[in-house]
């Protein structure tokens, strides 16, 4: 049986928060790169909140999950334009990623 996908996530921006690094990192440990893993526009179909998408980060689904199971489950946020819909990110504070994720109805 061919399973639909539940809903989208798409990477809609990278950001690098230098001065954080700067004042709180370790020098060793110190990066002025974007993550390496998403690119904007990355797009990845889910296709059950309990199952990752290949290829995606294992922390930032773990913070992304409860927005998801909230839009699967048809969780409506009024202060969005459109339904079926949320931003949420990723609590790498250094180098954040912010995602939409979208419900996919049919």
């Amino acid at each position: 049986m061919i399973q639909n996908p539940k809903c989208k996530i798409t990477v809609i921006k990278r950001s690098l928060n230098q001065d954080i690094i700067d004042g709180y990192m370790k020098d060793a440990t110190k990066s002025s790169s974007l993550c390496s893993i998403f690119k904007e526009g990355d797009e990845f179909l889910v296709y059950s909140e309990f199952h990752m998408p290949e290829n995606f980060c294992h922390w930032a689904w773990a913070d992304l999950r409860k927005d998801i199971i909230a839009i699967i489950n048809g969780a409506q946020f009024p202060w969005f334009k459109e339904k079926g819909l949320t931003i949420s990110g990723c609590t790498d504070w250094f180098k954040p990623v912010i995602f939409k994720i979208e419900k996919i109805t049919g």
